[in-house]
């Protein structure tokens, strides 16, 4: 299978991981819409949100409460947005979870470096 998340999740692609178990892992979006925008994502392949189980899908929203404490903490956002998407709305068809602050003023988006230093501190 040609998954660029499951080759994310394996480190044959590098990310910057925010956080990782057997499960899951955590890493900033290289294409961010946001600063401190991150995905979770299962290790084991699932399509989409349909086919989760219910302990990975237990598992991966304990997971989002924690990091989203995580960036309230270290990036004071003014409120995040928790957004999956399905079908023609998927880009990668891996399933994912995006976890975007919000910011009231203009977000120039951040240095995903710094960003991810702020974080892992």
């Amino acid at each position: 299978m040609d998954c660029i998340f499951c080759k994310i999740s394996k480190n044959e692609i590098p990310s910057k991981t925010i956080y990782e178990d057997d499960l899951v892992k955590v890493f900033l979006d290289i294409n961010p819409i946001s600063s401190g925008h991150m995905l979770i994502i299962p290790k084991k392949h699932y399509s989409d949100f349909l086919e989760l189980d219910e302990k990975i899908n237990n598992h991966i929203h304990k997971i989002s409460k924690d990091i989203s404490n995580l960036i309230i903490k270290k990036l004071n956002p003014d409120g995040l947005r928790l957004v999956t998407n399905y079908g023609i709305n998927q880009d990668v068809k891996h399933y994912h979870l995006h976890i975007i602050p919000s910011y009231k003023a203009k977000d120039n988006i951040s240095n995903v470096d710094d960003i991810f230093n702020k974080l892992i501190k």
